[in-house]
């Protein structure tokens, strides 16, 4: 446990508890933590989880924009449905991207875990995608990939990290059922 990955975990538990309440200081928060952990995860060789801290940085920026102009006329962020078109695209791309990461940092790198990082990685992209259009899926998709990050945090030995993962279960049930209720919520202005 390092003074950095302390930082990381507590900069990323308040920046996921601001996603889940649709607080748009959610992403300068996310930007600091992305940095933050694409350190960490240099230190400890899970290649592709550091890389896609760099790419989830391209995306909290987008996800800033489209949330800037997704608002209510109250300012509430507005959740939009995700149609099962777009659900299944949206996961057999994390699966390409898992075979194409996997493939490259196992045969490239010396990654620690290339096949689990990669996948973790790929669908990881695919949730903040889904984040940042608003969708509610997003979450689900978060608590299924942070429960296996769990695991692999934990045996990598990163204890504070696995813990803030464990926590991000619980605060990807609350998104959800927040953001469900809410797109069943008759929109106001």
């Amino acid at each position: 446990m390092s003074g950095l990955e302390i930082a990381a975990v507590a900069i990323s538990f308040l920046a996921i508890w601001l996603t889940a309440r649709r607080n748009m200081f959610c992403w300068p928060l996310n930007l600091v933590a992305c940095a933050l952990y694409f350190k960490l995860f240099l230190d400890v060789r899970l290649y592709a989880d550091m890389a896609l801290q760099a790419v989830f940085g391209l995306g909290i920026l987008y996800g800033w924009i489209v949330w800037s102009r997704g608002r209510a006329d109250s300012g509430t962020v507005v959740v939009m449905p995700l149609s099962r078109r777009k659900a299944l695209a949206g996961l057999g791309l994390g699966a390409l991207g898992a075979l194409a990461i996997g493939w490259f940092t196992s045969r490239h790198t010396d990654a620690a875990l290339p096949w689990l990082d990669a996948t973790l990685s790929s669908f990881s992209l695919v949730a903040q995608y889904w984040t940042a259009r608003r969708h509610r899926e997003n979450w689900l998709l978060w608590i299924a990939v942070d429960i296996v990050y769990v695991g692999m945090f934990v045996f990598k030995g990163l204890m504070p990290t696995a813990g803030l993962y464990a926590v991000m279960i619980g605060l990807a049930i609350m998104g959800y059922r927040d953001w469900r209720r809410t797109e069943r919520a008759p929109s106001s202005g």
